[in-house]
């Protein structure tokens, strides 16, 4: 457990202000969201079946909360991570055409999370999915959605400020794009964090790009499960990676903030290429996986956007538990306190 002390912070909404700013984000940035990207709503699940393929390994390491179904003879149940894959079954059931797609409310338990300013056992968050075609599997395209993602981005910014004049707007104009070996040839000595501290402080919003691969060095930049965002796919300039982070400048914490994670998806040829990297070919048998091989599923673009991150960052707050109610240890409500955080 660490806490990121801010610099004399004071808090610029209090807690009854701070629950507007939350339904005032929330709302606008979900009806914007949906009409710049032609995604219609959906009810998403808040466990899936083990076993199946369906649920978000993250980074292959992470533990799903589980129990048995007494009505089914004791089959076990796995609260979903993300809803990465389920979405893209559901492009499929729903026969949703190209150019248009689905979001839903994600919520997530997440009990193996590093507890601090940015991370909660309790994960809330827009997962969307659209239908592409295989023309749409380039980086331009990938850019394109970015692009539009980021103007919804923008009008959040400014009609909290309207409503909170003393939150005022900082999102640049544009957001830049690089890849993230580029971004390590440029900072060969730092850490991946580092290199985002230092590349998002200089612009203020950044994509950064071809997460998941191993990078010039033989590291990745940081993890990515093999069977969702295609990582392996050459793109721009033959750096491989379809997909990236949208990150922001937090002046509040000093720090970059990840607010979604997203890519284009595998294909049949990409799924095949990264499990057999990351040397797991036995999941090419699970359900999911069965149907992506079988030609059953859509191409697709997607990811998940945070929704306390967003509102913590809109609303210039220092810690998650400022926007959502999470359990947190004994030690972490003494430093907030200690440092005029005031969780809720």
């Amino acid at each position: 457990m660490k806490v990121i002390k801010p610099i004399a912070y004071s808090p610029l909404l209090d807690i009854k202000q701070t629950e507007l700013g939350i339904k005032c984000v929330k709302d606008f940035f979900e009806s914007c969201l949906s009409a710049e990207l032609h995604l219609r709503r959906v009810t998403a699940p808040l466990f899936v079946l083990k076993g199946t393929g369906i649920n978000d390994d993250l980074n292959g390491i992470e533990r799903p909360v589980r129990f048995p179904i007494k009505d089914m003879g004791d089959q076990q149940a796995e609260v979903v991570h993300s809803l990465a894959k389920w979405k893209r079954m559901m492009l499929a059931d729903y026969q949703i055409e190209p150019g248009f797609g689905l979001y839903t409310d994600m919520n997530a338990i997440r009990p193996d999370e590093e507890m601090d300013n940015l991370h909660s056992l309790y994960v809330d968050q827009w997962d969307w999915e659209r239908h592409i075609t295989k023309g749409d599997r380039t980086v331009d395209y990938l850019k394109d959605i970015v692009t539009r993602i980021y103007s919804v981005m923008k009008k959040t910014e400014y009609v909290v400020y309207e409503r909170f004049p003393q939150i005022k707007p900082t999102l640049p104009e544009n957001i830049t794009f690089i890849h993230s070996e580029e971004l390590r040839q440029l900072y060969p000595n730092m850490t991946p964090k580092e290199r985002e501290n230092v590349i998002t402080k200089k612009y203020g919003a950044v994509f950064l790009m071809g997460i998941g691969g191993a990078l010039g060095d033989g590291k990745k930049h940081d993890g990515r499960a093999p069977d969702y965002d295609d990582w392996s796919t050459p793109g721009e300039k033959g750096l491989p990676g379809l997909n990236g982070d949208i990150l922001v400048w937090n002046s509040v914490l000093g720090e970059s903030l990840e607010l979604s994670s997203m890519g284009i998806r595998v294909d049949r040829d990409a799924l095949l290429r990264q499990l057999e990297i990351e040397g797991e070919q036995s999941r090419a048998e699970l359900y999911f996986h069965q149907r992506l091989l079988n030609g059953e599923l859509p191409l697709s673009i997607g990811g998940g956007i945070g929704q306390s991150r967003l509102c913590m960052f809109f609303l210039r707050k220092a810690h998650i538990g400022e926007i959502q109610c999470s359990i947190w240890p004994k030690e972490m409500y003494e430093k907030c306190k200690e440092y005029n955080i005031p969780i809720i």
